[in-house]
């Protein structure tokens, strides 16, 4: 007898397994998202300390995002042949190593080079977690579950943005540092509980691991010892995993997201860095400037959850492009004075269509590429976007030495948000491996003719 993967996974109710799978993912995403908002914590009290300029200040940020970069790539790559939980589980003690030793640094050169190492894992688990989580997701909510597990990101913003508020002043920037080695120690647990990728294990025939996995997924199925397993969505070409995301009438849409996770990255990346800074300027306190990154967090959540609700009621790609048209006018707005609540609002909905439409992105290339090259995919998107993250904090920080209006920084910030509606707009839905039921269809006699010839 042979069996489906993607459709018994697709079909599955929600189970404790998957309870598990969103609750670990949920937790690394997190501590993934603390270890990057961090600096935009501490970045006044660096200034202050090292004497940085605004310049050399949105510099040493950016050391993170080029490892961050260069991560997404390298790891998104190696996960598609080493497994996503050795990966994730390498990227969790990279980053969380690193930033813990970051307390130590004396000079801003070693603070960079332990960011730029610290951003290599924190590059690496993104595509990896999101990809793991979608691949055990039922299809009816899977859009939702990635947007909850990933709006973990935003939590672990929040968290740093709060606890900042109440340490710092105290204790210094040092002690958010410290805390980041929390997931290091949480290394044994995660090997423990967290479960590697199905369609790994099947393509790898660790027959015994799948049947253990099903019958958790799927605990009405009858399983035997001469069941088979198969998958529906590898083809020849999709062997090659990068070359595939040019392949079957992708090559569009991939520079279009390409183009997407560049702006969109841009734009979380000079807000989180440099937003409570830009408030303090405005004549607003350094505790109260934390709030607001707080409320830039909160909307992310909001937004990410919120949408990927739409996302399953609708589509994806209507959702993705009105979420940026929308905060890009909240980002303009926010260049005139307004009663602070609705100032508020605005930083919320800017949070929303910002961090919330990166998590979506996630998403919606998790869902667009075959599972074969699906964190190759997304990480590849992820590290052409750490391009618009470290140009981001780097461009906010020379427009500050210009003394520009408060206007003109914002919208300067708004732009990569019109450019990123048009680049999602322009996706290719047919070239989705969710939306060519010739290929779905080929690819699955595929793999029943090659099953049964092995």
């Amino acid at each position: 007898m042979q069996l489906n993967i993607n459709q018994i996974v697709d079909e599955a109710k929600f189970t404790p397994f998957h309870w598990g799978v969103l609750l670990w993912c949920l937790s690394i995403i997190i501590f993934d998202g603390y270890d990057l908002v961090i600096y935009g914590v501490a970045l006044p009290l660096l200034m202050q300390e090292w004497g940085l300029t605004a310049v050399q200040a949105g510099m040493l940020a950016s050391t993170a995002l080029f490892g961050m970069m260069f991560g997404a790539m390298s790891f998104g790559t190696l996960s598609d042949k080493l497994g996503r939980k050795k990966t994730i589980m390498i990227c969790v003690a990279i980053f969380s190593g690193f930033t813990f030793l970051g307390a130590f640094a004396k000079t801003p050169v070693e603070f960079g080079s332990l960011r730029f190492l610290a951003g290599l894992g924190i590059g690496g688990v993104m595509p990896n977690v999101v990809a793991l989580m979608t691949e055990y997701a039922p299809k009816r909510i899977r859009s939702t579950l990635v947007a909850v597990m990933f709006s973990g990101y935003a939590i672990g913003g929040m968290a740093s943005a709060l606890l900042g508020a109440w340490l710092v002043v105290d204790y210094g920037w040092k002690i958010m540092f410290y805390i980041a080695i929390i997931p290091f120690l949480a290394l044994p647990l995660i090997w423990k509980f967290l479960p590697e990728s199905l369609m790994y294990l099947t393509q790898k025939e660790k027959t015994d691991q799948v049947r253990e996995i099903v019958q958790k997924i799927a605990p009405h199925q009858n399983l035997t010892a001469s069941t088979q397993f198969v998958l529906n969505e590898v083809t020849a070409e999709d062997q090659a995993p990068l070359r595939a995301l040019f392949q079957q009438g992708r090559t569009f849409s991939t520079l279009m997201f390409w183009a997407a996770f560049f702006m969109c990255l841009l734009m979380v990346y000079a807000m989180g860095s440099w937003l409570p800074k830009l408030m303090i300027q405005a004549g607003y306190s350094l505790g109260a400037s934390m709030i607001f990154l707080f409320a830039l967090n909160i909307g992310g959540m909001v937004g990410a959850i919120g949408g990927g609700a739409l996302a399953d009621r609708f589509h994806i790609k209507p959702v993705l492009t009105i979420m940026f048209a929308v905060g890009a006018m909240a980002l303009i707005l926010l260049g005139f004075k307004s009663p602070q609540a609705v100032l508020y609002t605005l930083i919320a909905i800017a949070g929303a269509a910002t961090i919330g439409s990166q998590i979506l992105l996630y998403t919606f290339v998790a869902q667009f590429y075959p599972a074969a090259v699906r964190s190759t995919g997304m990480g590849w998107a992820s590290g052409i976007g750490r391009i618009g993250a470290i140009v981001g904090p780097v461009l906010t920080g020379a427009l500050l030495t210009f003394e520009l209006p408060h206007q003109m920084n914002f919208l300067v910030i708004a732009i990569p948000g019109v450019i990123a509606a048009l680049a999602i707009f322009l996706v290719n839905l047919k070239a989705s491996v969710e939306k060519n039921p010739v290929l779905s269809s080929a690819s699955t006699q595929q793999n029943i003719v090659g099953n049964t010839t092995n």
